[in-house]
């Protein structure tokens, strides 16, 4: 089997990702409810994840990070947290349904939204973002990178757009956190939505947001915490406030094990890797009759390479590239539909290929002979 569907979930794991989840499960109790040897450790396994994460993201302290079962609860959470009726938010076509669902869903409360386009390639038009501000604009809701042509966002020309209009500034990182350098600060994000099983390399059902100190975000959910037991409220202080209830600890010990070792190889070069991988695949792929790609490969970009057959259905092929040759991809839409009809694919699909640095070079170059081969079929 070839896994080339890591934009959707990394399947292989370092394996102190699942030895961390295992001595959770048996060694840790609940953290913040009491104060015996299982409650303290957890408690410490929780911190050290929180730690980490703050470390990777630089941001200024564990405080800043809240756990979350995934990126799309910590979107909700920021989201629904921080705009009401009478705001309006800045967003764009190349956004999951993840940011959009949760926006449409402010839009029929009063919450004014507009859409940044994007060029024949993929490629956000910047200019918008002016074009598009109002008085009531509160808000920039932008993706890390597209996960269906994987185009990185310009992060630091939007960042510059909304400290410049004084709105707040709000990124889903879930196709970027762990695959590239991430500085909250110096990008000057107030709210970054991050999922624990991409390329943290944590387990599903983790995830969560980094705050800027300073900033109150509404709760999504309220209830136990631990502390403060005997008020009405819950509890206002970072993490606690955007994190009611027991905590996945075990899936945040593998979390965490999956971020330390990322801490440890480097992000920049499992980076250099992954995007080798993928571009290996693109130029092998790129001269093929037949093969239509989709996005600008002329820039920094995310580690994934979509594609169409001429006119066949995107799932016939990813049906195909498993049955006949092993190769594991995604097809359709990828939960974004406002990028596909911006792309004329929404009937179509695209298939998309997206790369680990577990892979190696002859699976992208297996890949893309499987490309070939159906492609001349």
């Amino acid at each position: 089997m070839i896994y080339l569907d890591n934009a959707a979930t990394t399947l292989h794991k370092p394996p102190e990702v699942g030895q961390a989840m295992l001595d959770a499960l048996q060694t840790a109790g609940n953290p913040g409810r009491g104060a015996h040897a299982p409650t303290l450790h957890a408690s410490r396994v929780v911190y050290e994840t929180r730690e980490a994460l703050a470390r990777l993201f630089h941001a200024e302290g564990p405080a800043c990070i809240a756990f979350a079962s995934n990126a799309t609860q910590a979107l909700n959470t920021a989201i629904n947290g921080l705009f009401g009726p009478g705001n309006h938010v800045i967003t764009t076509v190349c956004e999951h349904n993840s940011v959009l669902r949760p926006l449409y869903r402010l839009q029929r409360q009063g919450v004014e939204v507009s859409f940044v386009d994007v060029e024949a390639n993929g490629v956000l038009c910047y200019a918008q973002f002016e074009q598009l501000l109002r008085p009531n604009t509160r808000g920039v809701v932008v993706t890390g990178a597209s996960n269906v042509t994987g185009n990185r966002t310009d992060l630091a020309f939007v960042s510059a757009f909304a400290k410049n209009h004084g709105l707040l500034f709000l990124v889903d990182a879930a196709q970027t956190a762990g695959a590239m350098p991430m500085d909250v600060q110096a990008l000057g994000i107030d709210v970054l939505c991050f999922t624990g099983h991409k390329a943290l390399l944590g387990p599903q059902g983790t995830g969560g947001l980094y705050v800027r100190p300073g900033l109150q975000v509404a709760p999504l959910v309220v209830g136990g915490s631990g502390v403060h037991s005997f008020d009405e409220r819950h509890p206002a202080e970072m993490p606690t406030a955007l994190e009611a209830g027991t905590l996945n600890v075990p899936g945040i010990a593998g979390l965490g094990a999956g971020v330390h070792w990322l801490l440890t190889q480097g992000v920049e070069t499992l980076e250099a890797k992954e995007n080798a991988l993928a571009r290996l695949f693109y130029e092998t792929v790129r001269e093929i009759p037949g093969v239509r790609l989709y996005g600008d490969f002329t820039a920094p970009r995310a580690p994934i390479v979509s594609l169409n057959l001429m006119g066949e259905d995107s799932a016939r092929v990813a049906d195909a590239l498993w049955e006949e040759y092993g190769i594991c991809v995604r097809a359709g839409a990828h939960c974004a539909p406002l990028m596909h009809k911006a792309l004329a694919t929404v009937e179509q699909g695209v298939v998309r290929f997206s790369f680990s640095h577990t892979n190696t070079r002859e699976e992208a170059l297996a890949a893309a002979r499987a490309v070939r081969s159906l492609a001349e079929e």
